[in-house]
């Protein structure tokens, strides 16, 4: 699972072959959270609130990269980084 972001302890990851909606795994110390790209919305896992706040800031600056990088995965592609939260 390539790590595509990482900033403030939290790290973003994305499968090659993971299943819809278009989404990615953000983690914060112990804790895992899936988040939806589309409607900027966790469907599965927590994340502290102020993790939670900066990967939600983080997701709407780069929301279209996102998902290049989502159907780069579902082609078997590199992904590509992304800058992190400043």
């Amino acid at each position: 699972m390539p790590e595509i972001s990482r900033f403030f302890g939290i790290v973003i990851k994305m499968f090659w072959d993971d299943h819809n909606p278009p989404h990615f795994h953000a983690y914060y110390g112990e804790e895992e959270a899936l988040i939806d790209i589309t409607t900027l919305s966790v469907f599965t896992g927590r994340l502290s609130p102020r993790a939670l706040g900066l990967v939600m800031e983080w997701t709407s600056l780069h929301q279209q990269e996102l998902l290049n990088d989502w159907h780069k995965a579902n082609e078997q592609q590199p992904l590509e980084k992304i800058d992190p939260l400043r």
